[in-house]
């Protein structure tokens, strides 16, 4: 027995369908759009945090073999053991893995650094993924 709509009996339009899809759309639109700077501020916070989750194991780093690693090394030296000299004396792994900077890039690392050459400068190129940038985010 088929089923009908008979006279009297009502049902949604496809233009009612669509204008109700419509709002809906505008709605997670304006909220994503008003959202945005938090995404930002929440990028920047990790950029601080990953700073202080890789300083730590630098200066543990520092304590066991008397340097930092060389820019050559990297913070790689912080997973594995460097194979470029100076070899560390008493290497021990202090890391899983390095993290990648909010837009998935590799955080910088360079010993001695430009902005702090008695130490390293680590920094991230920042949102434009581009070294030079004003955008580029440096430790303290």
């Amino acid at each position: 027995m088929k089923a009908s709509l008979r006279r009297g009996e009502s049902a949604y339009t496809l233009f009612e369908i669509m204008l109700v899809l419509g709002i809906i759309v505008l709605l997670v639109g304006s909220a994503i759009f008003l959202m945005a700077p938090q995404l930002d501020f929440a990028k920047m916070r990790r950029v601080d945090a990953d700073f202080q989750a890789i300083g730590i194991p630098l200066k543990s780093y520092e304590m066991v073999n008397f340097n930092f690693p060389t820019t050559a090394q990297g913070l790689e030296a912080l997973v594995d053991k460097p194979t470029a000299q100076p070899l560390p004396r008493r290497w021990q792994q202090l890391m899983k893995s390095v993290p990648l900077d909010p837009w998935g890039m590799p955080y910088q690392y360079l010993n001695p650094g430009k902005r702090n050459p008695k130490g390293y400068d680590l920094y991230s190129w920042g949102p434009d993924r581009k070294e030079g940038g004003e955008d580029d985010i440096y430790s303290e």
